[in-house]
């Protein structure tokens, strides 16, 4: 009995996209399913490699696609290209991270009463946009994420658990931008936290990020401390 990986495709109309599951094939019985959402630069070995992190705690990791097979940004640039059409067309990005959800319940490995979503950055807003739109999911998780509302949806409830992990000194997301959040969140009624590391910021969990004056840098504390309340908080939603 080990650890298992497997890519995993997937259609949008023509567009061919490519997750990543794993999962350990010691556990006989369904486990609970995490769509894992990626950063601007697109699904790479940073995200991957979280679904085997969570595998091994028991869940069934899915590092899900929505710019489409081997399609990545190998800088600023680029990745500002890749994610612009999702951030113009919130509704285009709703529809992959659905069809990724989708795609996970498929699989005989998860139980689909028990899944949740995380995302890093770009990811975080795809994981909140899932738990915006009602999504099956019983909760949702952003890191470092961006949190602008969406305009497309006219909802008045939230019924997935939220749960925000962020860098306060985050540039791309002010406190004003935090602030913001809050009260959609308690306009929608939904039960949320929100956890702000005072020395971080943006890509406080990604290792190697070292752009402080672009705002991108890797805090070790932080990344631990989040990686924590985030077990908790999934422990929470899955009992």
């Amino acid at each position: 009995m080990a650890l298992q990986t497997q890519y995993i495709e997937y259609l949008d109309g023509g567009v061919v996209l490519e997750g990543y599951m794993a999962w350990d094939d010691a556990s006989v019985s369904p486990m609970p399913g995490i769509l894992i959402g990626h950063a601007w630069a697109g699904r790479s070995p940073f995200e991957c490699k979280k679904a085997e992190e969570l595998a091994k705690l028991g869940y069934v990791g899915f590092a899900l696609d929505v710019y489409g097979k081997s399609v990545m940004g190998n800088n600023k640039r680029e990745n500002a290209a890749l994610m612009k059409p999702f951030l113009e067309d919130r509704n285009l990005l709703q529809r992959r991270t659905m069809l990724a959800l989708k795609v996970l319940e498929r699989q005989e490995q998860v139980d689909v009463m028990k899944i949740a979503s995380i995302g890093y950055c770009f990811g975080g807003l795809m994981s909140l946009d899932m738990a915006r739109t009602g999504a099956n999911i019983l909760g949702a998780v952003s890191l470092h994420g961006n949190l602008s509302p969406p305009a497309n949806i006219n909802v008045n409830k939230i019924d997935a658990k939220v749960l925000v992990l962020h860098g306060w000194k985050d540039p791309m997301v002010p406190p004003n931008d935090v602030v913001n959040f809050a009260k959609e969140m308690d306009q929608m009624s939904a039960d949320w936290q929100l956890h702000a590391f005072g020395s971080a910021m943006h890509a406080f969990t990604k290792t190697g990020a070292n752009d402080p004056d672009s705002g991108m840098l890797y805090d070790e504390a932080s990344d631990y401390r989040s990686w924590d309340s985030m077990q908790l908080f999934l422990t929470e939603i899955f009992s």
